[in-house]
């Protein structure tokens, strides 16, 4: 199909430094050097007029091709609507895969298993992310009849996946990310609930873990319940639900894995019955797909939509227009699609599903000056998203009389209770816009905003400080505003405790760490109420939540009707408890039953000695290390017989104590750092204090790769972005950058 000639008054397009750099990594077409030569302008249309190209298949559309393209073109440019990352990485190209995200299934056996494996390289190679459940592999320790042999189990089996997606790289632009599913009645259930406890295991897997009613059931009556072998459907044994329940508690709390999802209640909703049964999910958990379907997704930026002329602050009526555009534009992205199995292609085409969701949302609550965590809010997300349902309903209908229902149709629930006809099986899903509300200048999907002032390291390491630009106009409307300020809020990211600020825009620009969980709950379950698919939605907890805090949590997601939840406790990763292997030495009892850990030194310890410029002279810190770890300490300072070289000396050995009694090195580094002296020293890289300073110094850099620890030693920068260097945080069920939209799940 022959490209359209770009219109000769298209408009330029504007955007801001942050999603400029954004487009020029991720998006625009680059040469063999990895230098773009595409420029944001050149994107847009060769997107916009790549799926307005497909109306030509259809004699009845109601708009041509070359008036729809600048349509779709001024649709995206304007940040009212972006489709998911391949799209606008792989529309008009030869690669031409456009969804985002799609479900293999895992059948019993070796041909199966690797057919699954070797799918998923080709989606991943092509830009998807891809579900899988394991439910139906047998228990480890099974028989194998063909063999005679042992099962390994699924267990065995994710890692085999997991290290393949480590080897390919999606299209040069995206990590492959996968969701690994399995339901709580596996046999297995208790080592797959444990199975990322160590730090970077299954580095390419979100787990979850599928939850019956009838397990939930137990749970709520104290009761236990069936592990069946899904190759024999018997029963093996049977577990105390509260028991397994209390086990995902305990997991979430210490690193957010595994999240959960309701199965039964997924497939209630499943339009297309007569197809199976849904198994998994997309990595983020959000798009619930039958075996070999896949999804392409798109958002709405509902901030666009605010109308201070409004009675109540938002346009419906452009709302609506653009819906129907936006339904319009994916099921056109469905045909222009090129996917990468003819299973897929034929699921695809039966189903034809759609997942259009909405970002801004905390934006427009910013602009509406209505907090987030309130009822009021809540009640405004029912209103929009039963409207975006509704209106991508009719949309989806008015295609169907131009180009005919899904294939599928007439055997799916919709003909059952007389609905439709519909060109869409569903149409909503909430989705993660990590990287598309960075090119939209918004807020992340339906997620509070996570710091309202922020710093961001630029070229040549200068220190940008970032503001929400809807928050800096209220200060400024408030006479509020001032540089000192803004730089207090990026100290903080939340106003929440500066007393000096009116108390109504305390209350309004409220940030993820400031709402209490259940409002992150009530918003998904709002949201989820009308939304086809599920919502990607992460509740935030401070790191001083407690385990029964998680507990009411998942419970109340069961009770409030949502198909999932992810939480993640604030620095759990930092401080989760690292596993030892049977192989390490056990510690001894001593006086009174406890239990001495010091370990005893080895006749020959290698390690290194660093040169240290302090305020009292050059510091020589010798580190001993055991298995690439610190164990023991020697400080030395000045001649032999002074009061410094003494303390340095004792510095030495309650530090190698503290080590060789397993004390973390996080943990030693935030006793250390900051400890005053009277001679401070500046250097390049920053001031140190002391003695102990310049310790935790060489401890933070050398251990730590650089991490920040505060006073209790808890990490002030969680995980890292191994492109540009910047803060990840969590959110929409996964860790993303907001510097440079890198993300862990592709």
């Amino acid at each position: 199909m022959q490209n359209l000639p770009m219109p000769a008054d298209l408009p330029e397009v504007t955007v801001n430094p942050n999603a400029l750099t954004v487009l020029k990594r991720r998006y625009l077409k680059k040469d063999e050097k990895g230098d773009p030569y595409e420029t944001p302008k050149e994107l847009f249309w060769r997107v916009a007029q790549a799926i307005a190209r497909e109306e030509a298949k259809y004699p009845k559309s109601s708009i041509q091709p070359e008036q729809l393209a600048p349509i779709f073109y001024d649709l995206m440019i304007s940040g009212r609507f972006l489709p998911n990352s391949p799209t606008l990485m792989n529309a008009g190209t030869e690669l031409g895969q456009l969804a985002a995200c799609f479900v293999l299934p895992v059948g019993d056996s070796m041909e199966e298993i690797f057919d699954a494996v070797k799918y998923a390289a080709l989606i991943h190679k092509s830009g998807g992310g891809t579900g899988f459940s394991f439910s139906r592999l047998r228990p480890s320790k099974a028989r194998v009849g063909s063999t005679g042999g042992i099962a390994s189990g699924p267990l065995s089996f994710l890692r085999i996946f997991n290290t393949a997606t480590e080897q390919v790289k999606q299209g040069g632009t995206r990590r492959g990310a996968n969701m690994g599913i399995l339901r709580v009645d596996h046999p297995d259930i208790l080592a797959f609930i444990k199975a990322k406890e160590r730090e970077g295991e299954l580095n390419n897997f979100n787990l979850s873990v599928a939850l019956t009613e009838e397990f939930m059931q137990a749970v709520e009556k104290d009761q236990d319940y069936a592990l069946i072998a899904p190759h024999t459907k018997q029963e093996k044994t049977r577990l105390k639900a509260r028991e397994v329940f209390s086990m995902l508690v305990q997991k979430a709390w210490e690193s957010g894995d595994p999240g959960i999802v309701f199965l039964d209640r997924i497939n209630r909703d499943n339009p297309n019955p007569d197809q199976g049964e849904i198994e998994s999910t997309n990595p983020c958990g959000e798009q619930p797909l039958l075996p070999y379907e896949a999804c392409n997704l798109g958002s709405i930026n509902l901030s666009t939509y605010h109308d201070v002329k409004a009675a109540d602050g938002i346009d419906w009526e452009a709302l609506k227009r653009d819906l129907h555009l936006a339904v319009r534009f994916l099921d056109n992205v469905i045909d222009a699609s090129e996917y990468p199995l003819p299973q897929i292609t034929e699921m695809v085409h039966k189903n034809r599903k759609i997942g259009l969701g909405v970002m801004g949302f905390a934006d427009l609550l910013f602009l509406l000056r209505i907090p987030y965590n309130s009822q009021e809010a809540v009640n405004l997300a029912e209103e929009i998203m039963a409207f975006v349902h509704d209106e991508s309903r009719i949309g989806s209908k008015h295609l169907a009389m131009e180009r005919g229902a899904f294939p599928a149709f007439a055997t799916s629930t919709y003909a059952a209770k007389d609905l439709g006809p519909f060109r869409n099986a569903t149409t909503t899903t909430i989705a993660p816009t990590g990287t598309l509300s960075i090119l939209a200048g918004c807020s992340s999907g339906i997620e509070p905003l996570f710091a309202l002032s922020f710093v961001r390291t630029v070229m040549d390491n200068d220190k940008l400080i970032e503001v929400n630009p809807i928050f800096e106009e209220a200060m400024k409307e408030a006479q509020c505003h001032s540089p000192g300020l803004m730089e207090e809020v990026a100290k903080k990211g939340s106003v929440r405790a500066l007393e000096f600020l009116p108390e109504d825009l305390r209350e309004v620009f409220v940030t993820a760490m400031d709402i209490e969980p259940i409002w992150h709950l009530k918003m998904q379950a709002a949201f989820q109420k009308y939304t086809d698919n599920a919502v990607s939605k992460t509740v935030n907890l401070p790191n001083s939540a407690t385990k029964d805090e998680i507990w009411d949590i998942y419970w109340k997601a069961y009770e409030y009707g949502c198909k999932g939840v992810t939480v993640y406790r604030d620095g759990c990763k930092a401080n989760q408890v690292l596993c030892t292997g049977d192989g390490q030495e056990k510690a001894a009892e001593g006086v009174d039953g406890k239990k001495s850990v010091v370990r005893k030194r080895p006749d020959v310890i290698y390690g290194f000695t660093q040169k240290v410029e302090t305020g009292l002279g050059v510091l020589y810190l010798t580190v001993n290390e055991m298995d690439g770890r610190p164990f023991e300490v020697f400080a030395t300072i000045g001649k032999s017989g002074r009061s410094i070289t003494a303390k340095a000396e004792a510095i030495g050995r309650l530090v190698s104590l503290a080590l060789r009694s397993g004390v973390e090195v996080r943990d030693i580094v935030g006793q250390l750092k900051g400890i005053g002296g009277e001679h401070p020293k500046f250097r390049k890289k920053g001031m140190l204090l002391s003695i102990p300073d310049a310790v935790s110094w060489v401890f933070e850099t050398r251990y730590l790769q650089g991490e920040k620890v505060d006073e209790h030693g808890v990490s002030l920068q969680k995980d890292i972005c191994p492109d540009c260097g910047e803060i990840l945080v969590f959110e929409e069920g996964c860790f993303i950058c907001k510097s440079c939209a890198f993300t862990k799940c592709g």
